[in-house]
């Protein structure tokens, strides 16, 4: 059974979960509204992927002299990818997510954070597992995912606050087992549709930017990062928490019964493993305290730029 088709059963699953929701809470009447509803969400979603989640977060696309946007560059030149939109987002934890319908429309995005945490190396690791989602389609699957599983949650908060259809054959009992289950009903199938597209866009993001280390040592820093760091606007909207390449919720321990991201730890021990190694590399550190985000920093082979950057073969050409 390929990736995709596990996927293709979860997203049925999660409308599914919807209806029966729709269901419980207005009976038959009710789930038909539901599936309406889910295929409106189906076609809004499908047409404004990426479009929402990025102006909820307030990113700012940035212009190509930017150094976050000439990484990007280099790993689609590299890949013979199309070039995605590059967005900075104002948030002080270090994460990162792509979105868009497919390779076509896509966007990517960092947060000022992971900016100034990462160096080159590491933000060219974490782009380039972006850029695996971008050419996995599964910036897509993970957008209708996280409106649906907002749309039941809201369901779950309208049976809370306004009750059920008492004559919908399971009455009060069908209104109590929406509140509560349907939320984690939607919340497991969020966890296995993200942790399968992990694995897979880190073993991608490894091939796209030629080393595996790169990527390791940058979900190293962002398990660290995102556990001192506050994300207020992921707290706010939990159901794109699966879309960040760390899991933003970890400052609160959300995520400790069900989480919608695999082990940080047992990703960093695949990427080892591809690059042949048991330890973590050592870390590349800026070559100035000004950081690699300085726009009048000159791109060269500095302990904090990404050796060769700017030049027409590229840093990740093999000689």
């Amino acid at each position: 059974m390929t990736s995709y088709f596990k996927t293709a059963l979860l997203l049925a699953a999660m409308t599914a979960i919807f209806m029966t929701g729709g269901l419980l809470l207005a009976g038959q009447g009710g789930m038909l509204v539901a599936l309406a509803l889910a295929a409106a969400m189906n076609l809004f979603a499908w047409w404004n992927s990426g479009a929402t989640v990025l102006r909820y977060y307030k990113a700012q696309e940035v212009e190509a002299s930017h150094s976050l946007h000439r990484i990007v560059s280099e790993l689609v030149a590299r890949d013979g990818m199309p070039m995605p939109k590059v967005y900075v987002i104002e948030n002080p934890q270090p994460n990162a997510f792509a979105t868009g319908r497919g390779p076509g429309n896509a966007a990517v995005a960092a947060t000022t954070g992971l900016l100034r945490l990462m160096n080159e190396r590491e933000v060219a690791g974490v782009m380039a597992h972006e850029l695996a989602h971008v050419k996995n389609r599964d910036t897509l699957i993970m957008t209708v995912t996280a409106t649906f599983a907002g749309a039941i949650s809201m369901l779950a908060n309208f049976a809370l606050f306004f009750g059920g259809n008492r004559n919908s054959g399971l009455g009060i009992v069908g209104t109590i087992a929406m509140m509560i289950l349907a939320p984690m009903a939607a919340m497991l199938v969020q966890m296995a549709i993200s942790r399968t597209r992990e694995y897979d866009a880190d073993r991608g993001g490894a091939e796209i930017c030629g080393n595996p280390d790169w990527l390791a040592d940058a979900l190293e820093k962002l398990e660290a990062g995102s556990r001192r760091i506050d994300n207020p606007a992921a707290e706010n909207n939990p159901a794109t928490a699966h879309m960040f390449i760390i899991n933003p919720l970890h400052t609160h321990q959300r995520d400790k019964l069900f989480s919608t991201h695999p082990s940080t730890a047992n990703r960093v021990a695949k990427l080892r493993e591809m690059s042949g190694k048991s330890t973590a590399s050592p870390v590349v550190t800026p070559a100035t305290s000004r950081g690699p985000w300085s726009p009048r920093r000159q791109a060269g082979t500095g302990r904090g730029s990404v050796p060769g950057a700017g030049s027409r073969r590229g840093p990740w050409s093999r000689k």
